[in-house]
């Protein structure tokens, strides 16, 4: 067994590894490189899975890339898998429009050879959940990110937004990934195609989306490994969507408990689910020495820099703010012994989107959850457990741990982080009121 019963993960479930098999790529621009390099050379398939592909200059260049090789070669499997109802707005405070979906169908009547593009709606509203799920297919090569496909995450210009990136070239793995698309999405024929003119309607697609949720509520990865002996480095792929049974959420768990030394958590938006955070507090109680890295409000993919543009929406890093200065307060004598490292990221005006836990240097789980409440119940997430047990993957894992951590700061006290009667007078009046009307427990849940 890796974990204890309760994690519900088994040997049967993983995927042996070598070491040259697991590359961690260190920055969003070696991750676009690596990804155009992958689709030019594509021969058997191309599968992606994001939140989004954005039609910007970053997405665009993807986008024309996979048409591309699919013209060079028509026997191209290509599918890609986007969220239904982020595909067909515009941006927070555009104009109503067909969204990204305009490109899509744009393309699509420029090429001869079309490419498949589904539409996965994992809840009847964006905000209710979305399609969370990660992982660029190219051949036998497994891409992992939290990212999604635009300027920001790929820094097509000034700007980046920080993750993960890791490379795994394993056939099983990739077919596992490629075989639960085709099996929940496609086969299931739940996820219409939105690269076409008529996609269901609204009454249709209710329809559609109860039926995919009873489907994805049970879905897991399967593994099609020849050798299911214990190894000294697998892998596990893993789903799950809910609060009840969720083999990611349980997996996130049992890293926790498996640390005995050290625990490492990565997450944008300090708001950890109750049972996780129950967990963090049992671990430092065992001496386990913890680092917390989190984005600075600054560095939030929500944060409004100028005041007088400031909306509802931008009162969301200033909420997470309060909640880590909170978590603070409670765990100051863990600080003062260096027992808990808690990291503010911040590197100019670029933002954070780091996620992962990791266990004694042994135990990875590499995933898109942002690890809080929305992600633990409402998205439709995915991971990687990764079980290294020699720690071969070591010397990469703190060549990346490094780079993350020397565009952050310690916090030695709550003195270190900006309290509520300093902010602008906007995001303060907002909070008061959310306060005052008790909504920030129902919002906690949402972030």
């Amino acid at each position: 067994m890796i974990f204890s019963r309760n994690s519900k993960l088994s040997i049967k479930d993983s995927i042996p590894l070598n070491a040259s098999d697991v590359e961690f790529l260190y920055s969003a621009k070696q991750f676009k490189v690596e990804l155009l390099t992958l689709i030019t050379s594509a021969k058997q398939r191309i599968y992606i899975t994001a939140l989004y592909l954005q039609d910007d200059e970053a997405g665009r260049e993807i986008l024309h890339a996979i048409f591309a090789a699919k013209q060079d070669n028509p026997e191209l499997d290509v599918c890609l898998f986007v969220d239904f109802h982020r595909a067909q707005r515009g941006l927070i405070g555009e104009k109503k429009s067909l969204g990204n979906r305009q490109l899509y169908l744009d393309l699509s009547a420029q090429y001869e050879y079309d490419i498949n593009i589904y539409g996965v709606a994992v809840k009847q509203r964006e905000f209710l959940g979305v399609l969370h799920l990660k992982g660029f297919v190219i051949d036998d090569t497994l891409l992992f990110s939290g990212a999604s496909i635009n300027n920001i995450y790929l820094h097509e210009k000034d700007r980046y937004r920080c993750d993960r990136y890791h490379k795994f070239s394993n056939a099983s793995l990739a077919n596992s990934f490629v075989n639960y698309l085709i099996t929940y999405f496609i086969d299931s024929q739940c996820a219409p195609k939105i690269n076409q003119d008529l996609v269901p309607e609204k009454r249709q697609m209710k329809g559609l989306i109860k039926q995919l949720k009873r489907v994805l509520n049970r879905s897991k990865y399967t593994v099609t490994s020849e050798t299911c002996i214990q190894n000294d480095l697998i892998v596990t792929p893993l789903v799950g969507l809910g609060a009840r049974g969720n083999q990611l959420n349980l997996s996130a768990r049992s890293v926790f408990k498996a640390a005995t030394n050290k625990l490492v958590v990565f997450t944008p938006y300090f708001n950890l689910p109750k049972s996780l955070a129950a967990d963090l507090s049992k671990a430092l109680k065992k001496g386990v020495q913890v680092t917390i890295v989190v984005g600075d409000k600054k560095a939030n993919d929500f944060y409004i820099a100028e005041p007088e543009k400031f909306s509802t929406i931008g009162i969301v890093p200033y909420i997470y703010e309060m909640l880590l200065r909170a978590f603070i307060k409670r765990n100051q004598a863990y600080i003062d012994k260096g027992q808990l490292n808690v990291h503010l990221w911040q590197d100019g005006t670029n933002s954070y989107h780091l996620k992962g836990i990791v266990a004694d240097d042994t135990y990875h789980l590499i995933t898109g959850s942002n690890l809080n409440p929305r992600a633990w119940s409402l998205d439709l997430e995915n991971g990687l457990l990764i079980c290294d047990k020699q720690q071969q993957l070591k010397d990469s894992w703190h060549k990346e741990l490094a780079m993350i951590l020397a565009n952050t700061d310690r916090v030695t006290s709550v003195d270190d982080i900006e309290a509520v009667r300093n902010y602008p007078d906007k995001p303060r009046e907002l909070l008061r009121k959310i306060k005052i009307t008790q909504f920030g427990r129902i919002l906690k849940r949402f972030l």
